[in-house]
C-alpha cells in the first residue's frame, strides 16, 4: 500500500510551484520545505488511491496530485505544530524551527535574534506547504465539479483542525481539566478529520461516489485517526525512541493532557503521577516512576483498548463500504502493532 514511489514526482512538482531560488531566503524555504517534505510513509496519499481505486474509479492521474496535496496539508500542520509545541527534533531529525534557529546561530545570531528567525522560518514554510496543498487540488486533472467538491472538503478540514490544535494548546493551560470527551474531541479535529477522513474522502470523489458514501468513509477515517492519535500519545510516553524517533519525555515534560493522563487522574495513582506531569526537567528516572504508575492505574490499558475499538470499528466500516479486504486489513495495521508494543 505505499505511495512514497508514485506520489513523490507530484510532490516535487507541487514544491516547485510555490518556492522560490531567487534569493538566500528562498533557496533556505525551499530546502525547508523539501526537508520537512521527506520521509514518512506516505500512508495519505495511499489513503487516496486506496479509496479511488476501490470504488473503481477512472481518474488515475489526478491520484498523485491529490495525494501530493494532502501530504503537503500533513507538512503544513507538522511544521506549525512543532512551533507551537516548541519541538526541537522529529523523525530524529532536527524541526524545521530548529533548523533555521541553527542556521541563525552559526551565522553569529544572538539567542533571541536566532529564536526569532527560526520560527519566521518555520512559519513561513508551513505557510508555502499550505499554498501548495491547496494549489494541487485546485489544479487537479478532474471536473471543475469534482475539484470544487475537493476543495469545499479541503476548506473544511483546514478549519477543524485549527480549531483542534487551538483547543490542544488550550489544555495545555491547565486552567481547568478537561473532560474525556472534550479530548477525543479535540484529538479527532487535530488530526483524524485531516489525516484520515480528508484523504478517504477525496479519493472517494475523484471515484464520483455520492455524498453518501463520502460521508459514511469520514466516519470510518475519524475512527482510524481517534485510534492513531490514541496510538500516537502511547508513543509519547511508552515508545521505543529509537523506532519512532520521538521523545519519550517532551510530552511528560509538557505536561500534555492526553486521553492517558485524564484517566489517570481518576486514580489513587495520580497523587504519584501528578509531582511529575508537566516538570520541565524530568529525568529518564523519573519518567519511569511515571510510566510504573500510569502502568498500575490501569491508564496503558484503558487506551490501548480503545486504540483496538476504534480501529475495529473503522474496518468494520470500511468493510460494510465494499472496500478491498486488503485496505481493510492494511488499515488496521496501521493503528494496533505500534500501540501495544514494548515500553
Amino acid at each position: 500500500m505505499s505511495a512514497a514511489g508514485w506520489v513523490d514526482g507530484a510532490l516535487e512538482e507541487r514544491l516547485r510551484s510555490v518556492t522560490s531560488a531567487d534569493s538566500e531566503e528562498g533557496r533556505s524555504l525551499a530546502q525547508a520545505l523539501r526537508d520537512a517534505s521527506a520521509g514518512g510513509k506516505r500512508f495519505r496519499p495511499a489513503l487516496v488511491a486506496s479509496a479511488h481505486h476501490g470504488l473503481a474509479g477512472r481518474r488515475p492521474d489526478a491520484v498523485p496530485v491529490v495525494g501530493a496535496a494532502v501530504e503537503l496539508l500533513h507538512t503544513a500542520f507538522v511544521v506549525h505544530d512543532d512551533v507551537i509545541d516548541g519541538d526541537t527534533t522529529r523523525r530524529g531529525r532536527p524541526t524545521v524551527p530548529a533548523s533555521f534557529h541553527a542556521a541563525a546561530s552559526r551565522n553569529g545570531a544572538d539567542p533571541r535574534a536566532a529564536h526569532t528567525y527560526g520560527l519566521a522560518g518555520a512559519v513561513l514554510t508551513g505557510d508555502l506547504a499550505l499554498s501548495a496543498a491547496i494549489r494541487a487540488v485546485a489544479t487537479a486533472p478532474a471536473p471543475r465539479a469534482v475539484v470544487e467538491r475537493m476543495l469545499d472538503l479541503v476548506d473544511h478540514a483546514i478549519a477543524v483542525t485549527a480549531t483542534g490544535e487551538l483547543a490542544d494548546v488550550r489544555f495545555a493551560t491547565h486552567t481547568d481539566w478537561p473532560s474525556l470527551t472534550e479530548v477525543l474531541s479535540a484529538e479527532e479535529r487535530k488530526t483524524a478529520v485531516y489525516s484520515f477522513a480528508l484523504p478517504l474522502q477525496l479519493g472517494a470523489v475523484l471515484a464520483d461516489a455520492d455524498d453518501e458514501c463520502v460521508n459514511a468513509l469520514a466516519d470510518v477515517g475519524r475512527h482510524l485517526g481517534l485510534a492513531f492519535q490514541l496510538r500516537d500519545d502511547l508513543l509519547g510516553v511508552f515508545g521505543d525512541e529509537q523506532v519512532t524517533g520521538k521523545s519519550t519525555l517532551s510530552d511528560l515534560r509538557e505536561g500534555k493532557v492526553t486521553v492517558l493522563a485524564v484517566h489517570a487522574r481518576r486514580t489513587p495513582e495520580w497523587a504519584e503521577i501528578e509531582p511529575h506531569w508537566g516538570e520541565p526537567d524530568l529525568t529518564e528516572e523519573r519518567a519511569v516512576v511515571v510510566r510504573r504508575a500510569l502502568e498500575r492505574a490501569g491508564s496503558r490499558a484503558h487506551v490501548e483498548a480503545m486504540v483496538e475499538e476504534y480501529v475495529g470499528t473503522a474496518a468494520d466500516g470500511a468493510a460494510r463500504l465494499g472496500l478491498p479486504a486488503e485496505l481493510v486489513q492494511w488499515l488496521s495495521a496501521l493503528c494496533v502493532p505500534a500501540a501495544t508494543g514494548a515500553a
